[in-house]
This record gives C-alpha cells, structure tokens and sequence, in this order.
C-alpha cells in the first residue's frame, strides 16, 4: 500500500496560494489568517489539523477564558490551604490529610451523547476517568450527571437506553463504583441532551503528576490502543457547534470506547507511577495526538520532535493529518528519562500495552512532527496549545428577562384543601424530576472495591479511601436549570449551595469544587451573558464558602437551531470525613426518634417543582441564598455528627418539605407522623408553602430522644433555626408504616413507593434488579 503524500512545511512555503478547508475544520476566516501571521506561510495541513482542533472552542476555550478567570482572582487563604494542584492541570488536587490526596473533575460529552448515546456517554466515563490517571491517581468512583427531553417524547428513550447503558457498560467493566449523580428531564433539552461525568481518584501526596515535557533527550512514548478513524474532528466540528433542527448527523466524529482496554491501561499506568518511569504524562482525549504534543510541550517550555509514522495505526489508510486529529480512546503520552526506557517498556510489555517511541523532547521550543523523514509540523508549541484567540464575545441582557421574572409563582392558586394536598404531593412524588431513579442507577455498581460507604438514593456519595483510619470523603453534584433560566448568578450560587449542604448533610466538611458549565451558543450575546452571571455567581459564591474551584470544564454550543438550553452549570463539591462510620444517612432506621426541621421557610415557589409540575410555570425568582447561613448550617451538622447527636440528614431542595419526608420515610421503610402547623405559625406560611417551598438552607434531622435536649442546646449555642416537626412512627400491629401528615393526608410506605417507583418503567421499561452489596 503506497504511503500518502504529505502537505510538507517546505511545499506549504513555496505554494501560498494554495486553497485549504479551514472553514470545513471550524476555523473563521480571521482565525486562518492569524495562524498564518504566526507561522508566516500558509500552515501545512497537518497544521492546520492541529490548529483546527486545539483553537476549538471545546478545547481552546476562547469565548470563555476572560471569564474563567475570575475564579483565579477571588481566592482566600482559606481554599488554598488543601488545594495542592489547581485549575490549568488535567484534574485539580487536594489534600484529604494523613498523606492522602483526591483528584476529581466532571466533564460534558453531551453533542455525541445525543448522535450515538451509547457510545458518546461510554467515551465522556473513559475521558474523564484517564484525566484522573494521568494525575498519577488510582481511580475510585465516577458519578454522571444527565438531562433528557421530555419524558414522554418518543426520541427521548431512544437517548435514555443509550446513555444509561453506555456508562454503565464502561464504568461497570472498568469495575469503578458509580455513586450519585442527576437525572433531570425537561422539554428544553430534548434536541441537546447533557451527559456530564464526573470521576474522582485517590493518590499519596508524593504520586501527583503533572503534563509538563522537560529535560531534553527524554523519549515521547505513545501507548494503549492503537489509533484509528474514529473521533476525527470530534473536538473542533462536533463539540464546537450547534445542532441544526434536522436531528444527528456527524456520526463518524463520535469515539468508540473499549473499557477492558482502558482498565488494562489504568493497572499499567499505576505499575510505571510506582516504579518511577514516568517524568510526566498527558491522557489523548479531546483533539488526541494534536493535544498531547503541544500541550506537554507547551506546559514544560521545551520542545519536541516526533516521527509520526511510529504511530501503531488500526487503520493503515489514515493520513497525518487524520492521526493527528483522531479521538481513539484509551491512549495515553508520556515523557520517560532514556535510561528508563527499557524498564518502561517492560512494564507496558508485561500489560500487553502496545507501544511506540514518537520520538524525543528538545531544547528548542518547537513542536516538530515528520512524516516518513519529511516535516509536517514545524510551530511553538504554545502558540497551539496556550496563546489561541481569546474573545470577548459581544454581551446583552436578555430581552424577556424582566418580563420572565415578574411572572411570579406567588400569583398561583394555593390550596389549604387537605385532598388537593395530598393530589398535589402524589403528582410531585410520582413526577419525571422527582420520581425514584433506581431503572437508572440499579444499572450502575456501586459496590464494587468495597469502599462505598454512600450512595443512592442519599444526599451524596462517600469513598472510603484508609481501610485503617477511616478516612473518606463525600462528593454530590447539583443545578437547577429553572433556576438559572430565572437568574443565571443566583442559580449558579443556589447549585453551589445545595451540592455543599449535601456534602455537610452526611457528616463530611465540603472542602472543593469542579464545575462544568453547560451553556447555549457563545455567538448568542444573551448567552454570554447569562455565562458570565453565572461564572460570577460561583466564584462570588465560592470566596465566601471558602471552597476553591479546583477546575472544570465549559460546554458551549448546547442548542438546536436559534434555541438555547437553560444555563445549566453543574457543580460538584467534594467534602472531607476524618471517619467513614460516622456517615449520616439520609432516612430514618428507628422509630420514635424526634424529626426536626433546620432552617426557614418562606414564600419561595418560583421555579419550583411545585409550580413546574402542579401548574406548568416557569417564572418570577429562585428562591434566595444566604451562604453565612449554609455555612453555619453545615458547621452545625458536623458539630452534631462528631458528637453522634443525630441518626440520619435530609437537605430540603427540589419538592420541598414534602419531597424530603417521603424519601426519608421510602429510604428504610420508617413511618412518620408530622405536624405543620408550628411552621405555618412561626414562618407565616400557608400549608401549601410549607410543604412544597424550596427555601433554601434547610435539612430534616431525626434525633433519639436521649439525644434530644444536647441536639436543642447545640441549635441554640449556635443560633440557627429549629423547630419539631414530628417523630418517627413505629407501625401499629397488621397496619403498615407510613408517613403522616396530621390534618393533610396518610400514606403508607408500599403506596409511596409504588407512585415514586412506577415513572420510570412506564416510560423505559421495566426496571433491573439492585445490585447486592
């Protein structure tokens, strides 16, 4: 088979005039002749593959780096205390105490989640889960934070069986305990569905990697699977571009995983960080070989020399350029000394890794790529992989804004009828947002490495990452896209807010952040603006909380047509718990114990589940946050869970009150008896406001009564609103347990969970059984 013929550095200047396909790769005019102006000629085609790839907005993020910055400008003494790597790295790092380290970041792979479900969702696990190994960490945990269309649509379970399959299939084989997440359907994501993944590793202090390329003579090495046509051009034309109304198309730019290859890969990985036979290492994700060249070039402020033809090809019929930009997963580049050379490839050798030497780091400053002895590539390295175009997008505040948020949910009919009530909490427990999720999760493992000390359906999941010591740590995500629709910077903070009540509700001390910000189209000026509250939002949020964004990753483009997503920025906030077996869980196990209410209550039904299911609104403002008050909340909880005062935490967020009581009551089939009225009387609500606000700063904890006058004195000592709202209720003999609301309604647990467990099933089928732990 004759080699192909290569577009070479030295044709590329003698023939300037020559047409190329930037427009085709996703470059604008003005971002071709720049690249042009860098390298003073025309750039070869391989260049123009790099370029393409690595200036893409999913990979250059150059309409939201003037943003990203500002989580770089607001930082206190306090979140740098435990942050050991921060943004700029493949994950951000932090220090859990006794030696140990946590690597974790969530990332979007939403555009070929929505082509090929199965595929784009297993890829976005592997992705993620090979940044967490270059950090030098053994992966432990991965979560998946999804959004659907409309649950009734008939393309939504087309995407829901392939996303839900794909992850589980991939983290499932890598034998990775999934342990929470999101699951949230909504009309508005229907053409533009989001698969976000998240992934945590564990690490001693000593094991951090970074992707830095020094020392010049040490050797680029290629290893994993071979390269292949699949994932071409799936950062810069797939990632960096909206959907038309016409449905998927660009199949071929979607990866296709292999996780028993990638588990393979992670023991190698571990075996060369244990021996020392690595000096840096750099995961081939998006933009593949293009990226890792120059971005450890880059980051090590040397250069490189490859020889691309030492590339182990799948398909012999690619071209250089097609190497350069393809997406195979489960590869990884590292940087090996000369005289650890033969050690490392003993090791990948002893792995059955494939492996190829690309060829050597210089002292140059330039990347340079040959193909077949002639040179493809000649360029810095950081021109590619750091100094791309940065935007200041144009920006305005959205026209139907202020009409949207004076369409207030106060202005919607409130019932104290008790039948209406109880009509309305069953629409809420059985509705798509609320729902039980286990047809999802029954499909995850969440007990494989026997360290899971949390997870579905509790507030977040828990790690146990010292058999010895104990120590562990808690890791939940959360947005509400209602919410940011309504005010993307209050939205932003409010989805800080309820992931770290989640953490601090099971006893842990939220400690960090990652993020991953979903947003429509950056050429949209209102988009941007809604991007840049939102940033704002967090960050604002962040330096008050004292918990550092520790990196992340922005998904633009996310819309069909001329219509945008909700803004929808996730975050992760990860928490430290010095002792796994003092976890609080979120149900209630005994009976008689007293339940309490933390927090206030008011008139907060906009954007509520509430008024989303029951009356089909969208409008007025989120519910307020005080983050003083959260912090004092979470404070308070730990103060209670070194003591053992309490025996399970609730935090109140979407469905409110009576949301947060029925699944503490389905969590371990405990019944309950409940009482409104002190809250009505104390916070001058209604009943309806009682039972389904979502104000915020809230959690429900039962107490044991020889428990109950410390609990009250450290509430008291320590200022924050309590209120007795009822007790757990043993069944009377024959009756079944059930949950209580006095002068409202009676449900008993097997007719809760049979509205909460039938949503699912009706729509996809039948649900699988739960795995055994």
């Amino acid at each position: 088979m004759s080699t192909p013929v290569a577009d070479t550095v030295q044709h590329a200047t003698a023939t300037p005039e020559k047409e190329q396909p930037y427009a085709a790769l996703g470059l604008k005019p003005d971002e071709y002749a720049q690249i042009k102006t860098i390298l003073g000629r025309r750039p070869t085609s391989g260049e123009l593959a790099m370029y393409s790839v690595m200036w893409s907005e999913h990979c250059s993020y150059k309409s939201s780096k003037i943003y990203l910055r500002r989580f770089g400008q607001k930082v206190s003494e306090e979140m740098k205390s435990r942050l050991m790597v921060g943004m700029g790295q493949n994950a951000g790092v932090v220090d859990v105490g006794e030696g140990w380290a946590v690597t974790f970041k969530v990332e979007s792979h939403n555009h070929p989640s929505y082509i090929e479900p199965f595929q784009g969702a297993a890829t976005g696990v592997g992705g993620i889960v090979r940044d967490i190994m270059s950090m030098g960490a053994r992966p432990v945990a991965v979560m998946d934070q999804l959004r659907f269309g409309a649950i009734d649509h008939p393309d939504t379970p087309r995407v829901v069986h392939g996303v839900t399959s794909g992850i589980s299939f991939y983290a499932n084989c890598l034998g990775l305990p999934n342990i929470g997440g999101e699951t949230v359907f909504d009309a508005v994501y229907q053409g533009n569905p989001l698969v976000n993944a998240l992934a945590v590793g564990v690490m001693r202090h000593e094991d951090i990697k970074l992707a830095n390329a020094t020392g010049a003579g040490n050797k680029v090495v290629l290893f994993g699977a071979r390269t292949g046509g699949d994932g071409i051009g799936g950062a810069s034309i797939l990632a960096s571009d909206t959907f038309a109304d016409g449905g998927p198309t660009k199949r071929p730019a979607v990866q296709v995983g292999d996780p028993f290859a990638e588990k393979v890969l992670i023991e190698c990985c571990l075996e060369l960080y244990a021996g020392e036979l690595v000096e840096a290492i750099q995961d081939l994700g998006a933009a593949g070989i293009s990226c890792a060249t120059s971005e450890l070039a880059a980051n090590g402020g040397s250069g490189m020399r490859v020889d691309l033809e030492n590339v182990l090809l799948r398909d012999p019929s690619l071209t250089p350029e097609e190497i350069l930009m393809s997406e195979s997963q489960e590869r990884m580049m590292a940087i090996v000394a000369p005289e650890k050379l033969d050690a490392f490839l003993a090791v990948t050798s002893k792995w059955d890794v494939e492996t190829s030497v690309l060829g050597e780091v210089t002292g140059d400053g330039r990347l340079q790529i040959f193909w077949h002895g002639e040179q493809i590539v000649d360029v810095d390295p950081s021109t590619v992989a750091v100094d791309g175009p940065v935007y200041e997008r144009p920006v305005a505040y959205p026209t139907w804004i202020d009409a949207l948020q004076l369409d207030s949910a106060a202005a919607l009919p409130r019932t104290d009828d008790p039948a209406v009530l109880k009509d309305q909490f069953v629409e809420l427990l059985g509705s798509a947002n609320l729902a039980d999720t286990s047809w999802v999760t029954n499909q995850y493992d969440y007990y494989v490495m026997g360290n899971t000390a949390l997870s579905f359906p509790d507030d977040a999941g828990m790690i146990r990452v010292d058999e010895e010591s104990g120590l562990g740590f808690a890791i939940a995500t959360d947005c509400n896209g209602r919410y940011c629709q309504l005010d993307p910077y209050a939205g932003a903070q409010l989805a800080l807010a309820e992931a770290y009540r989640n953490v601090a509700v099971t006893g842990a001390v939220p400690t960090a952040v990652t993020d991953c910000l979903n947003f429509g189209s950056p050429e949209n000026p209102e988009v941007m603006w809604q991007f840049g509250q939102a940033v704002d939002g967090l960050a604002d949020a962040c330096l008050e909380l004292g918990v550092p964004v520790t990196g992340g990753n922005v998904s633009f483009y996310n819309q069909t047509g001329d219509t945008p997503i909700f803004p929808t920025p996730v975050v992760g906030v990860l928490g430290i718990i010095d002792d796994v077996a003092r976890r609080i869980p979120s149900g209630w196990q005994d009976a008689g114990e007293n339940i309490y209410l933390l927090g206030i209550t008011s008139t907060e039904l906009s954007g509520s589940a509430w008024a989303g299911t029951v009356h089909g609104h969208l409008g007025g403002r989120p519910p307020a946050v005080d983050l003083a008050a959260e912090r004092r909340l979470a404070e308070l909880i730990q103060a209670a869970s070194q003591q053992e005062l309490v025996s399970s935490a609730h935090d109140l967020s979407s469905g409110g009150l009576g949301q947060a009581l029925a699944e503490a009551v389905m969590r371990f089939g405990v019944g309950a008896r409940v009482w409104l009225r002190e809250i009505m009387e104390r916070d001058g609500v209604d009943a309806a406001t009682a039972l389904f606000s979502e104000s915020t700063g809230r959690v429900i904890v039962s107490v044991p009564r020889e428990e109950d006058v410390k609990f009250r004195g450290l509430c008291e000592g320590r200022g924050y609103p309590v209120l007795r709202i009822g007790v757990t209720d043993p069944a009377a003999d024959g009756d079944e347990p059930a949950l209580e609301v006095q002068d409202v309604f009676t449900l008993t647990v097997p007719e809760l969970r049979a509205i909460s467990q039938a949503t699912f099933p009706a729509a996809f089928g039948a649900t699988v059984a739960e795995p055994v732990g």
